[in-house]
């Protein structure tokens, strides 16, 4: 993914207003961020507690989604699988995120949701880059770069939902 600006990010979003846009916390350093590394950008708003976003690069541009969660605690024991990258995660490591869609079905009040990493860094994780628990990535067939195609192509199939 190539580096994007505040600006980038803020313009992408199509299911919130540009007020909220404007507001939502947009992660500090962005420089830093392994860019190379990441198909998409995905982050946890830090000051509000239960809210999370995504931007990713699509062939009509940039969309970023706003998302919720639920931060309660789960079952430490219990396994989830992100929907995403299919990574494993105890406790609160998986979380059923849920985005309003995008015009007026969303001013309606209508959403779509699917488990995913809680943190949002699925690509760190099919690339070995973030340290996980033993027996959370199943061992697959798969090239690294197959399951980054089927990341994003589960990813795709969540933001189309939020037009339909």
């Amino acid at each position: 993914m190539k580096a994007l600006t505040e600006r980038d990010i803020r313009t992408s979003f199509v299911n919130c207003s540009k007020g909220e846009a404007g507001r939502l916390a947009v992660p500090r350093g962005l420089a830093e961020l392994p860019w190379e590394d990441l198909d998409f950008l995905g982050w946890r708003d830090p000051g509000a507690p239960e809210r999370a976003y995504l931007v990713l690069p699509r062939t009509d541009g940039l969309t970023g989604v706003a998302l919720r969660y639920s931060d309660r605690q789960r079952g430490l024991l219990r396994r989830n699988m992100c929907s995403l990258c299919l990574t494993t995660h105890a406790g609160n490591g998986v979380s059923l995120m849920a985005a309003r869609k995008a015009g007026a079905a969303g001013r309606e009040g209508n959403s779509v949701g699917a488990y995913m990493c809680t943190d949002l860094a699925c690509p760190l994780y099919i690339r070995g880059k973030r340290a996980l628990e033993p027996g959370a990535r199943i061992p697959e067939a798969l090239t690294t770069e197959q399951q980054i195609e089927r990341m994003m192509a589960n990813l795709a199939e969540f933001v189309t939902k939020l037009f339909t």
